[in-house]
């Protein structure tokens, strides 16, 4: 089998971001965005690191604007690759019907997505969306964020690190009301 060509490999970048996880890795190809992961210092030295070009600076000009509330879409271009059958479609769904600064409990998202049969227990539905949140290769391009428990915030993985990252996103947005130590935008 011969190497993925350029245009169709992820080579990754790192972002600078504000956020409680520390900057991000983002992996773009020649379609968009591919992934995004949260970390918490460097890219593995093992990933292709994408060239330092108009696309990286793209990215990186696109999430700096959001976190610091400039924009309420990053405007890049997703490739879904790592995203397919009902998961897809339930992202899609988030994307497309749950805007900047409201949320949707993950039993709601369950039911908008049309991808669980009408009879299917609503909690396991619910579970399943949480678990295809917390699979979701392109968090903040596609906000999970977004998605919560319908007594709460419900998780955001990675412990209370995710948990924090979760609250500052949703406080950016609007949706929470800023704390004692919020250290975002204006």
């Amino acid at each position: 089998m011969s190497a993925p060509q350029a245009a169709d490999r992820i080579e990754w970048l790192s972002v600078d971001s504000p956020l409680p996880s520390g900057p991000l890795a983002v992996g773009v190809t020649g379609a968009g965005v591919a992934a995004v992961q949260f970390i918490a210092q460097s890219l593995p030295a093992d990933r292709p690191r994408a060239p330092e070009d108009r696309r990286g600076a793209r990215v990186r000009d696109a999430f700096a604007a959001y976190f610091d509330g400039r924009v309420r879409q990053l405007g890049l271009p997703l490739d879904w690759r790592l995203a397919t059958g009902p998961h897809r479609a339930v992202l899609e769904t988030l994307l497309g019907t749950v805007p900047f600064g409201e949320t949707v409990t993950y039993g709601e998202l369950a039911r908008r997505c049309g991808v669980f049969p009408a009879g299917e227990a609503p909690g396991l539905a619910a579970r399943t969306v949480g678990q295809m949140m917390g699979a979701n290769p392109l968090p903040v391009l596609v906000p999970c964020h977004r998605v919560v428990a319908a007594d709460g915030l419900g998780g955001f993985g990675n412990g209370r690190v995710g948990l924090d990252t979760k609250r500052w996103l949703l406080t950016l947005e609007g949706r929470l009301e800023p704390t004692l130590d919020w250290a975002g935008p204006g």
